[in-house]
Order: C-alpha cells, then sequence, then structure tokens
C-alpha cells in the first residue's frame, strides 16, 4: 500500500512553531528535526504507513526542539532560529499541501505572550503526557462513550421558543477530547444527548472539533461519559442512508442529479436539478429503492486520502473550505459511493422502508422531491390512519367514500353561503330604508351588528346615499376586534376618518366620501359618536 500524507495542523508563536500531525493510536513514530527541515513518519490503526517531509520557512534550532506523542496526535514544538519573527506560512515554498491547515484555534496576536510561551509549551507538553492513554474512538452505534473535558467557555444559543420566537439561552461550550455526538453538517441535523446527565442543547462544529452547548459548566480534565439520544440519532441515520439511496437511483434510471437535501423535523426533501419530474419517474424511484433495500444491501464508510485516484470515482458535491485529512466515503454496495460525514445504517434493511410522497416545484427550475424513510414511515400511516377514522366517524361513510362526501359537502356550504350573502344584502337595504325613514335621521347615525362585513357596510351606505349625514357602521366583537366605516359629506370624513381609526385602535383609508378600517377596540364606540356629534354641532353653529 501506497505512504500517505498525515493530516497536519500548525501554528506561530514568537518563539516556537508548534506542529500537530494528527494521527490516532500511531506505532512506529520517528521524528527527525533538522535545521531547515523536519521529516515525520509512523503507521496509523490500520497498519498504513504515513510519511510528511516539511522544508521550513526559515531555520530553526533543532537542538532546542522536543516532541511529544499523545493517543491521538505527535506535537513538535520548534525553537526558532530567529525569535519574535512571524513565519507567515510554515513552509519554505509558497505552495500549501492539502494535508496542511493553519490551527486558528491556537492562533493568535503576539502581544503579551512572550513571557508566557515556555509555560505555555511546558503545560501543553504535560497535557499529552495525561492523556497518552486515550481510549478508541466511539463507533457510530455506540450509545454510551467515556471522554475528558478539554476546554468548557461562556456561550450562548439562539433558539426558537414554544411561541416560534427568538430566544438566546445562556450557556457553556463544551470541547471533549473525543465525542460521541454528531455536530451539525451535510444536510443533516446535529445530534442530542447527555454529558454526565447534563442535557446537550447543540452540536455545532468548529474546524476538525465539536463544540457542545450545555447550561451547566464541566471541568476541564474531568472524566466524563457522553450519551448519545438513539431515536433521534436513529431516525437521523435512516433519513440520511435514505437521501443517498435515492439520490443514486434517480441519478441511475433518469439522470437526475440531486444538487442540495434537507433533513426536515416530519420529512426530508431532495432538490433535483430538474424543472419537473413525473409521476411515472416518481413510481419507479420509489419501487426501485424499496427493491433495493429489500436486497440488504451492506452499507460501509472507508476513509481515503485526497491524493488517492480512487477519490475520483466518489459522487461528491465539493468539500468544506476548511477541510483537512482524509476523506470520508460511504458505500451502498453496488449502488453508490459517496464523500459524506454524516451517520448511516450499516444495511439497507435498517431502512424499512422509503415512501416518496410526492414533488413541489423548487427554485431556479428544480424540483423538490419529499420522502420519508424508516420509523417516519410507520409514524405517517399511524397520523393517516388516525385522521381516516376521525374522518369516518364524522361523515358517517366508509374510508373510500370520504373524497365524495367532502365534496358534497363544500357544495352545499357554497350553496348556503350564497343564500346567505343575498340575504344579508336583502337585510341590508331593509336596514338602509328604516334609517333612512326614522324619526332620529339627520346629524349623526350610528349603528353596530355582530355579523356582517364590508360589503353589508357598503350597501347600507349606497341605499342611504345622504352627503348630509355622518353614518357611522360597524360590525364585529362588541368589545373587540371588527370592522367600520364611516360614510357622509367628502371634507367631514377626511377629517375625521384618521381620527376615528385612532380612538378605536385600528387603520383604515378613504376617498370620496368613505372611510373604512379594521379596528381593535370596538369597546371605544361610544367614544366616535360623541366625536362625530361635537363636529356636527360646531358646525350647526358657525352656521
Amino acid at each position: 500500500m501506497a505512504r500517505q500524507h498525515a493530516r497536519t495542523l500548525w501554528y506561530d508563536r514568537p518563539k516556537y512553531v508548534f506542529m500537530e500531525f494528527c494521527v490516532e493510536d500511531s506505532t512506529d513514530v520517528h521524528v527527525l528535526i533538522e535545521d531547515h527541515r523536519i521529516v515525520f513518519s509512523c503507521k496509523n490503526a490500520d497498519g498504513v504507513e504515513l510519511y510528511n517531509e516539511i522544508e521550513f520557512y526559515a531555520k530553526v534550532n533543532s537542538k532546542d526542539s522536543q516532541d511529544k506523542r499523545s493517543g491521538r496526535s505527535i506535537t513538535c514544538f520548534v525553537r526558532k532560529w530567529k525569535e519574535k519573527v512571524a513565519w507567515p506560512r510554515l513552509t519554505k515554498e509558497d505552495i500549501k499541501p492539502v494535508w496542511l491547515s493553519v490551527d486558528f484555534d491556537n492562533w493568535r496576536d503576539w502581544e503579551g505572550d512572550e513571557e508566557v510561551e515556555l509555560a505555555h509549551v511546558e503545560h501543553y507538553a504535560e497535557l499529552l503526557k495525561k492523556v497518552s492513554t486515550k481510549r478508541p474512538p466511539p463507533a457510530m452505534d455506540d450509545l454510551e462513550f467515556t471522554t475528558t473535558v478539554v476546554s468548557c467557555c461562556p456561550a450562548e444559543l439562539q433558539t426558537e421558543g414554544s411561541n416560534g420566537k427568538k430566544e438566546v439561552l445562556s450557556g457553556f461550550q463544551v470541547v471533549l477530547e473525543d465525542t460521541l455526538l454528531f455536530p451539525e453538517g451535510g444536510g443533516q441535523p446535529d445530534d442530542h444527548g447527555t454529558i454526565n446527565d447534563i442535557a446537550v442543547l447543540r452540536v455545532t462544529r468548529r474546524g476538525a472539533q465539536a463544540d457542545h452547548f450545555t447550561q451547566t459548566p464541566l471541568t476541564p480534565g474531568s472524566e466524563v461519559q457522553v450519551r448519545v439520544d438513539w431515536e433521534r440519532r436513529f431516525d437521523h441515520m435512516q433519513q440520511h442512508s435514505g437521501q443517498h439511496l435515492i439520490t443514486a437511483v434517480a441519478d441511475h434510471l433518469f439522470g437526475l442529479k440531486t444538487t442540495s437535501w434537507e433533513l426536515g423535523r416530519l420529512r426530508s426533501v431532495i432538490e433535483l436539478d430538474s424543472p419537473s419530474v413525473t409521476a411515472e419517474q416518481v413510481a419507479a424511484i420509489e419501487q426501485s429503492v424499496n427493491e433495493k433495500i429489500r436486497d440488504r444491501l451492506p452499507v460501509n464508510v472507508r476513509e481515503l486520502s485526497l491524493d488517492d485516484p480512487e477519490v475520483e470515482q466518489v459522487r461528491a458535491r465539493g468539500l468544506p473550505d476548511d477541510h483537512a485529512g482524509p476523506i470520508r466515503v460511504v458505500t451502498i454496495k453496488s449502488v453508490d459511493s459517496n464523500m459524506c460525514c454524516g451517520t448511516h445504517v450499516s444495511n439497507l434493511s435498517d431502512l424499512q422502508v422509503i415512501k416518496i410522497l410526492g414533488t413541489e416545484k423548487g427554485k431556479k427550475n428544480k424540483t423538490n422531491l419529499i420522502f420519508l424513510a424508516g420509523n417516519r414511515v410507520l409514524k405517517w400511516m399511524e397520523r393517516s390512519h388516525g385522521t381516516e377514522k376521525a374522518l369516518t366517524s364524522l361523515l358517517k361513510c366508509g374510508a373510500e367514500d370520504h373524497v365524495e362526501a367532502v365534496k358534497k359537502l363544500q357544495n352545499s356550504t357554497k350553496l348556503l353561503q350564497k343564500n346567505n350573502l343575498n340575504l344579508l344584502r336583502d337585510l341590508a337595504v331593509h336596514i338602509a330604508h328604516s334609517l333612512r325613514n326614522s324619526p332620529d335621521w339627520g346629524g349623526v347615525v350610528a349603528l353596530h351588528r355582530k355579523e356582517g362585513d364590508s360589503e353589508f357596510m357598503n350597501i347600507i351606505a349606497n341605499e342611504i346615499g345622504s352627503e348630509e349625514t355622518l353614518l357611522f357602521l360597524t360590525v364585529g366583537d362588541e368589545k373587540g376586534a371588527g370592522l367600520f366605516l364611516l360614510a357622509g359629506p367628502a371634507e367631514a370624513v377626511e377629517t375625521l376618518g384618521p381620527r376615528v381609526a385612532e380612538i378605536l385602535e385600528g387603520k383604515g383609508a378613504g376617498k370620496k366620501g368613505r372611510f373604512q378600517g379594521k379596528a381593535t377596540k370596538m369597546s371605544r364606540r361610544p367614544e366616535v359618536q360623541a366625536l362625530l356629534q361635537d363636529y356636527i354641532s360646531t358646525q350647526s353653529a358657525e352656521e
């Protein structure tokens, strides 16, 4: 097997340059530090030989340099020949290898850093010594995992409350030596779980590490037990593996390429690079994916180096800008190989079944395919069956007659609404004539009804047709919200309309002698009537 490069992180300090060769459970480790280069070699847990040779940006003091090995990496502290001279890069040539990255978590300004640098080196070496007996990393299907707290810092988390409004929670970002919990990424939400029975509310990726948000602090250096919410994890595994399978089959059968996907709370969506997908294509995709589930095809995960020729044969939509190290490849036997960081089932039979619910128009000539996998299909069937039973009871007919029964109800409702509207119009005309013929006609005329709408009020105003009387009409809850209309002389309505809306704590607009709108405080109608009466009295006095 050809030698590979070890993923390497580095950062710069006034006196030292720090390098970390990220290899877990390494054996046969050899580190050669010379004044102008470093040569590193080892074997990883799989027996693969790793080799890195770096020509330094500047000369170093090889006699005052050292290296420390832990269970997860080998760290080198290289003393600069010229101290307090910043290195813009680690390598002599201005070419960045794909396996080399800046450790931004430890890169910071030098101001105030020189006096503590040596202590920092000693402390870091001591920390490496303490974790040199690091346990094996967790497997994908582990439910619990024991690890060590590396750091715990105050932090805030923005969430959506039960009322739909955004809330900000105060808590802590906890970094562990290793973790069982998946950070959100690649279209998949994060895992939930606990650290020492303390709830982990969010897990996010920051470079090569995972940040765990908790509302209780944890002591750095302490041993903790991490437990995953398996129901949520397994659901995500089913949906994500289901997406890989649908994507591969849609491409193979019809050349439909996946451009993105989203694992939603209730359903998942695959965005296909096509303006339309026919019902026949959807049916064929669903039949094919379920046949492959019944074939019990295995799903396995491998890691490849970035320069491995096999990477070119793997389906991918690109790597994150901050990616470093090996490529993780998820393969469904005889179906698909895809770069992916997410959690997956180990066999397609674990998906149980996939149901494609249909398609929707997407953005920019794309089509969204909506699907459910595994337990979500069972839950969807349970909800659908519950709805069917409720409709059967309400409609007094079997499930096969539900659609026709609802159509009949809709037609009956439309007819009743039409008849009701005609009656309401007749009532409006009658009320208009009654008001017009009332001995109290003139000045200000007010009317309120609980039932009615804008058309009802406008019919009354049209029938009365007087430009000498102020007509104040309202419909709705007597003390709550409703609609209002003010009609009369154009000049008076233009002046009084906005004031009426203000009193009723509503909004409105008007023209040609009418002002109408929505109100939130119908209980203040007497105040409006008093305002209108004062206006009429003032006008009469002036005449």
